[in-house]
């Protein structure tokens, strides 16, 4: 059973979330808060598996707490925010102090039971994620790898998909690619909420160009494209350039964005000249995709159970034989240049 105390000013709130957490037999709610302090006390008391916190609450915000919290006494936390003005720019501070997941929670308390089966699922992420004790000082930026020598690399692509833990991950990867690295597309299970947020605070920290893509933006030498929540991401082919498609349609691997969408466009669009990267997070999204992309001739590589806060993607992908290459995430940006300068190598000599 995994145990759950809920974070919540609003007693409706706390209400139905006990009701649905309730309903999942896995699960047992063993007790509610109405702000961090009653909160603090039931943690020391009740030692709950995870915890599920609101942003907004009196006598102390939820953001401040979770810092406190991460520092003395790491739990896993599923963040529930409102979407507000400042909504985004939350959700990724609650997600770089700690927090495992960020979920969006609708305009009335009424109407939070439509969030049912993505807090379930959370929940039960963030049970299985590795939480460590965060410091109180930021970590120091990481400088980029040197840029990536003179073989042109207009035809390389990068392909990454990650779920949980993949925020603080992407961001640890990102910093270190040079502003020449490859094309990137990357699908991180987020709200629609938070993407642009979360783009916007790595194009900050990174030498690459980021942001949310949107449909028909070109792939180029520099440049990160973000899927937008609730949209799958596809890579086109146009002669020799590539370009993104955004679009609607079914969940796939049981989401949208898909990283499985992601990575069968890259099988097709783009085979050899693909690199395909599958991250820490919960389910099996990717792990076909990934295999395909390696039936198609991409170079395919994972992030490590050592390093993953959720092993669960990954896992799936090297046991279907997707994955040619398991790395440590503090090596993953260095394997995808040495990838891509090896097949411009290869490439340049087939030429000579």
């Amino acid at each position: 059973m995994i145990r759950v105390l809920v974070v919540d000013d609003s007693a409706v709130v706390r209400q139905i979330f006990t009701k649905i957490l309730s309903e999942d037999p896995e699960i047992e709610v063993v007790g509610t808060a109405a702000d961090p302090y009653v909160a603090r006390e039931k943690i020391a008391q009740l030692r709950p598996d995870v915890l599920t916190l609101d942003v907004e609450m009196p006598r102390m915000d939820g953001i401040t707490f979770l810092g406190k919290l991460m520092q003395h006494f790491p739990l896993p936390v599923v963040v529930v925010s409102s979407v507000t003005e400042r909504g985004g720019a939350t959700a990724i501070e609650a997600l770089r102090l700690g927090a495992v997941e960020v979920l969006c929670k609708p305009g009335t308390a009424y109407t939070v039971g439509t969030l049912a089966n993505d807090l379930i699922d959370s929940i039960k992420a963030a049970a299985s994620a590795r939480v460590l004790q965060s410091s109180t000082t930021s970590d120091p930026p990481q400088s980029p790898l040197p840029p990536i020598v003179s073989a042109r690399m207009t035809h390389r692509i990068v392909t990454i998909g990650a779920s949980t833990g993949g925020t603080k991950a992407l961001e640890q990867v990102l910093t270190r690619l040079p502003a020449n690295a490859p094309g990137t597309v990357i699908v991180q299970h987020m709200p629609e909420q938070f993407t642009r947020a979360f783009a916007e605070r790595l194009d900050a920290i990174c030498a690459m160009e980021v942001s949310e893509a949107c449909n028909g933006d070109r792939l180029t030498d520099g440049r990160v494209l973000i899927a937008p929540g609730n949209h799958h991401l596809l890579v086109r082919r146009d002669g020799a350039r590539f370009y993104v498609e955004v679009k609607e349609g079914p969940r796939v691997s049981r989401h949208r964005p898909s990283v499985d969408v992601l990575f069968r466009s890259a099988a097709k669009s783009a085979g050899v000249n693909a690199i395909g990267v599958l991250m820490t997070g919960m389910g099996k999204d990717g792990a076909r995709g990934l295999l395909e992309m390696r039936q198609a001739g991409a170079a395919t590589l994972t992030q490590d159970a050592d390093t993953s806060v959720v092993y669960g993607m990954p896992r799936e992908a090297v046991e279907l034989g997707a994955s040619m290459h398991s790395v440590p995430l503090p090596r993953i940006a260095h394997k995808i240049l040495e990838l891509a300068s090896a097949s411009a190598r290869a490439e340049l000599h087939s030429h000579s």
